[in-house]
């Protein structure tokens, strides 16, 4: 049989379904069932999430009777009250159960499943799942609780009863109660795919009804809409033929029209009166009424008329949305797997591969710090770009100091040959006195060389870090360890890297060079000076000692390039291959499932995606295997 042969069954079978006498709930042909069924099991597996599926909503003003006909139509209790009794949408499904089973029923929510076989026990079961996920007391919640109650006195059909429509808050309720519960119900009934069923009591005037008008909100041109009228024994007195009016749809048109029902009021549930003989009680009602028996020829009254009218409405409402929802499966799967492709794969779930995933990441990072420290791969900014920036402000800083120390040798020359000059010649001044001031002035450089150390650790200990972030973006555990290992290591090699400083500085203090270093430069620096005074610069100078100012910068030099290499040495190389000692040493003995646990929106968009994937690759062997 191909498709259209099964829809043009389907409604035939549905049509053929008329209630009677004596009978509840009459059963639909199956071929009818699987429609309800496919949809049912596609709600299941939360396909929801992607895309809307055809359902029956059913709203209603608070007290409006909305529950004493899910209570009807399911044949158990409901929980009750003043005030919102129902605070989550409930997904009631029914089915007719055939060959003499009993009833038995199961209602889910969350990570909860529970299965039951006495129906008084529903009531307590539905309020206990609201307290849980709407809290206790009066709050609402978004979360669906499903209830599928299975017996041979139901009719197959699912609705979705949503909170009753609150205007005024009461006590322990938000200020904002009304919109909230506006909200929930307009992210429902809005779809197009939703049948809206609104309830509203006979004794009110249906026009200023707060549901109705939410309907037609949602639904304009009143295609979607079904109108059950509750409450016909309250009707006052000579108000029966605007009833009539109403429910024969010549007030408030809507394409599906109207249905009025009698269920059990308060009274007959304190007497105890059972749904069953509710339901006879109902018959009789409409059947002696002076105004409405002829509604029940019409097919316009009575709760067996209302569960034919909604059976098929759901059918034919799922027959004319199944091509779309096909197509809208394979168009979603075909954009997931795309859109999974193009982010990275996470972990293997097999023990061994994922070892072997860890190994490979680790070994990963490793590689990237040791061609960082080797300056062959850029982390953002150039790291060695960086250190030369530092470097030559260091070296400009030496090569600052050069005028000072000129100045001071200047002034020691000629305080000294003021107080201690004997028969010597001008120039040949003692040569302790100048080593004491080569001493001095080389003792101030210690802090600058310091700051320049501590510059150049930030520096680098950002770059490890944000080679971590790389490589570790899907995992916090390991982002955290590596971070602790880095500024750990770089601790340690900070205090290294002064110390070695310290000790060069002390070694300064020693004043020696080779001598065919200090000749050359003693050379250079006299012809600069003859130079500069040729052009006419630094001309009351020229009487500076030149041994003194050549030896100076043999000392800048030094000094420019040892503390660098020193800086680079310890917080650099040496700290690169520090840290990937430290970084393989969490394969012995680790957790690499806690290791490679992912936190991260990548890996959390990925989950979805997976999620979803498995959803519509279900959802559309479900339509494989329904055709």
């Amino acid at each position: 049989m191909d498709k259209t042969e099964f829809y043009e069954d389907a409604s035939a079978a549905v049509e053929d379904c008329r209630p009677m006498e004596g009978v509840f709930h009459s059963h639909l042909d199956d071929r009818v069932r699987p429609y309800i069924d496919l949809i049912d099991s596609l709600r299941m597996i939360g396909i929801e999430k992607d895309l809307a599926l055809p359902t029956i909503a059913v709203i209603g003003d608070q007290s409006s009777g909305k529950s004493s006909v899910l209570e009807a139509l399911s044949g158990v209790a409901l929980p009750r009250g003043s005030g919102i009794v129902t605070r989550c949408p409930l997904a009631l499904k029914m089915r007719k159960l055939r060959g003499g089973i009993q009833w038995k029923a199961i209602i889910s929510y969350k990570d909860e499943l529970i299965e039951f076989d006495d129906p008084s026990l529903v009531e307590e079961y539905v309020a206990d799942a609201q307290d849980k996920l709407a809290g206790a007391g009066v709050g609402i919640c978004d979360e669906l609780i499903s209830l599928e109650i299975s017996s041979p006195d139901v009719c197959d059909l699912t609705l979705i009863d949503l909170p009753g429509i609150a205007r005024v808050p009461v006590k322990g309720q938000p200020d904002d109660i009304g919109d909230q519960i506006k909200t929930l119900l307009l992210n429902f009934i809005q779809k197009s795919e939703t049948i809206i069923l609104v309830v509203v009591p006979c004794n009110v005037d249906i026009a200023t009804t707060e549901a109705l008008k939410m309907a037609q909100e949602a639904d304009p041109e009143g295609k979607r809409t079904l109108a059950i009228l509750t409450k016909p024994d309250l009707v006052d007195k000579g108000t029966e033929k605007n009833i009539l009016e109403i429910v024969r749809n010549q007030v408030i048109p809507l394409s599906k029209g109207y249905i009025i029902v009698k269920c059990r009021g308060q009274k007959q549930i304190d007497d105890k009166i059972s749904l069953s003989d509710a339901t006879r009680a109902e018959k009789d009602f409409f059947r002696r009424h002076e105004y409405f028996s002829g509604l029940l020829h019409e097919e316009k009254a009575s709760t067996e008329c209302l569960a034919t009218k909604l059976t098929q409405d759901l059918v034919d409402h799922i027959k004319k949305s199944l091509p779309l929802i096909s197509e809208q499966i394979t168009k979603q799967l075909w954009d997931t797997r795309k859109m999974l492709s193009l982010i990275p794969s996470g972990p293997p779930l097999d023990p061994h591969q994922r070892k072997m995933y860890f190994i490979d990441t680790l070994t990963e990072f490793n590689d990237k710090i040791n061609r960082l420290s080797n300056g062959e791969v850029v982390i953002q900014e150039n790291l060695f770009i960086l250190l030369r920036s530092d470097f030559q402000k260091w070296k400009d800083h030496l090569d600052g100091t050069k005028e000072r120390f000129h100045e001071t040798v200047h002034e020691v020359v000629k305080e000294y040959d003021r107080k201690h000059r004997r028969r010597e010649l001008p120039g040949f001044s003692n040569y302790s006195v100048f080593e004491m001031v080569v001493q001095k002035l080389v003792v101030e450089l210690t802090g600058p060389a310091i700051d320049t150390m501590k510059s150049i650790r930030d520096t680098v200990q950002k770059q490890f870090i944000d080679v971590a972030k790389t490589c570790f973006m899907n995992y916090p555990y390991l982002q955290c360890v590596s971070s602790n290992k880095i500024d750990n290591i770089q601790s340690t090699q900070e205090a290294l890297v002064e110390e070695r400083i310290m000790e060069q500085f002390e070694m300064e203090q020693l004043v020696y060079t080779q001598d065919s270093i200090y000749y050359k430069t003693l050379k250079d620096t006299a012809n600069q000076e003859a130079s500069e005074d040729n052009c006419g610069e630094f001309g009351s100078r020229s009487n500076y000692p030149d041994m003194l100012k050549a030896y100076y910068e043999i000392v800048v030099q030094r000094l420019a390039d040892q503390v660098p290499m020193l800086i680079r040495f310890f917080l650099l190389k040496q700290s690169g291959r520090m840290l990937c000692r430290e970084m393989l040493n969490l394969m012995d003995g680790s957790n690499v499932n806690e290791i490679l646990r992912e936190e991260s929106d990548l890996s959390r968009k990925r989950i979805e995606m997976q999620n979803r994937l498995e959803r519509l690759t279900l959802a559309q062997k479900k339509f494989s295997s329904f055709f």
